[in-house]
């Protein structure tokens, strides 16, 4: 049998009218959403285990509700259609998988020990030994989870074949599709975003191209290899952290220099012209969620996994893990900042208390995965701080009590730290954030550059920010001695 075989089992197999997909995750719900909402497909399936963590999610989903607790533009309406039109359902039972014409898969794929290059596939090889063991003749099998480069072709067929008894490629088609989205715009995403589809061969990339054309609004499909397609999932998450870490790094420059980052950003992208390119990004208080934290090392364990020869300088760190490691500092910086603001309004730090404003990674959002706070309390609470957390969107935290309102967070505080940019942390009021905290000199640590430095200064705040070398050192306004000066009649002429 030859690639010509799975070519005529696909032409009598007919167009793709059946879709699944397994993961009802942030990736998994609005792809199904989208394809259920397709006239050119008849059903869509999205698979999800019963667990105790999870299976809550089938209930809400098949009453048309969205689990994902940001805002989500779209996404609760679309699903509220297409359960309504019964296009859509959510189920535990993945032998409905037969049923399907073509099923893709969204899974995390982290890392347990970064450093040792050795990610956590586990729940990915799970549900390819589900979709293996069920899928038909001329089934189609795309991943869409970010991968190291190499896995399509290797473990991911390898697990295919041996579940199904069937040869990728021959007797079903395999394509690697990765998702390119971002939390608080995944259904914009999937549909305007240019589309990476890479087949283990032609005849598998020309059915995913099938399977994807029809929920792309704007975008277009960009066909390759199931490697090349690894690759370019990886490395522009890579590339991405990459200009990140020149943000913060210069943001810890303008620091120690005593300037304001933001003034020599604006500079920098004011150069404008032909053969210039500028892509210089926002500093903060860390770099979180799933992807960025980890795509760097599947690129760098890729070319192991490929069995390449990298020309490069023996035991020194690629210019990527180097931009990981800066990133990763972020909440090692904030917490550095607060010791320094404490000990400029001669607080001291054992038994401080510090009220955390934001959870989420990622601004007006509840997705708290590798989220830069979590580093960040851990180091108060390692220095003996006492600690409060506050956050709209996230509703609960492993090990973590998180707090609605924001008055009970920072009611005592010595030290308030935004680490996420929420847009009502944009509002804060200096006057009443001090009349809450009940300190003379509250601290306030800005790791997303949200709040007006000024304003919280005059009300007696030191104040600390990312990048903000020209406001970190700032006189500390004397409110006693302005409310006695306010108080003292004006002498007569």
């Amino acid at each position: 049998m030859n690639m010509d075989d799975l070519k005529k089992i696909i032409e009598r197999k007919g167009p793709i009218r059946k879709v699944g997909v397994i993961g009802m995750g942030y990736v998994g719900i609005p792809a199904a959403a989208l394809f259920a909402d397709c006239r050119q497909f008849e059903h869509v399936l999205g698979f999800q285990r019963d667990s105790p963590s999870s299976g809550y999610k089938i209930d809400m989903l098949n009453r048309g509700e969205s689990p994902l607790k940001g805002e989500e533009p779209g996404l609760e309406d679309l699903l509220k259609k297409v359960v309504s039109e019964g296009r859509f359902e959510c189920t535990p039972d993945f032998s409905r998988i037969r049923e399907l014409d073509a099923v893709t898969l969204a899974i995390q794929t982290p890392f347990k020990n970064p450093k040792d290059l050795v990610p956590d596939f586990s729940a990915l090889t799970e549900g390819l030994r589900m979709a293996g063991k069920y899928i038909r003749y001329g089934t189609l099998v795309v991943i869409e989870s970010t991968v190291t480069p190499g896995t399509t072709m290797g473990m991911a067929k390898e697990v295919l074949e041996e579940e199904s008894g069937m040869k990728a490629g021959v007797e079903f088609a395999l394509a690697h599709a990765p998702e390119r989205v971002m939390v608080g715009r995944l259904l914009k995403n999937i549909q305007e975003h240019d589309r990476i589809v890479g087949g283990i061969d032609e005849v598998s990339t020309k059915r995913a191209v099938e399977l994807y054309s029809p929920i792309l609004t704007k975008g277009k499909i960009i066909p390759m290899s199931a490697t090349a397609a690894e690759v370019t999932k990886t490395a522009e998450n890579t590339f991405r952290d990459l200009q990140i870490a020149a943000a913060n790094e210069l943001a810890l420059y303008c620091e120690a220099m005593g300037i304001n980052f933001y003034d020599v950003r604006t500079g920098i992208d004011s150069l404008k012209g032909e053969g210039i390119t500028r892509a210089i990004l926002w500093p903060g208080a860390g770099v979180g969620g799933h992807c960025l934290t980890k795509d760097t090392y599947h690129l760098e364990r890729g070319v192991k996994v490929l069995n390449g020869h990298l020309d490069y300088p023996e035991g020194k760190d690629s210019m990527f893990v180097l931009a990981r490691n800066i990133n990763d500092f972020m909440p090692r910086h904030m917490f550095n900042l607060t010791v320094q603001g404490l000990k400029r309004a001669g607080k001291n730090r054992k038994g401080a208390r510090a009220a955390i404003l934001g959870w989420a990674f990622l601004s007006n959002s509840d997705d708290a995965r590798n989220t830069p706070s979590e580093t960040f309390r851990d180091l108060l609470l390692l220095d003996g701080f006492e600690v409060k957390v506050h956050d709209p969107y996230v509703e609960k935290y492993p090990g973590v009590p998180i707090l609605r309102s924001i008055e009970h967070t920072v009611e005592g505080a010595d030290v308030v730290a935004i680490m996420t940019g929420h847009s009502q942390y944009k509002d804060l009021d200096p006057a009443v954030i001090r009349e809450l905290t009940g300190k003379e000199h509250p601290v306030i640590v800005d790791g997303r550059n949200i709040i007006d430095p000024d304003q919280f200064i005059a009300q007696g705040f030191v104040y600390k920010g990312i990048g903000r070398g020209d406001k970190n050192g700032h006189r500390i306004a004397d409110l006693a001695r302005s409310r006695k000066m306010a108080e003292e009649p004006i002498p007569a002429a």
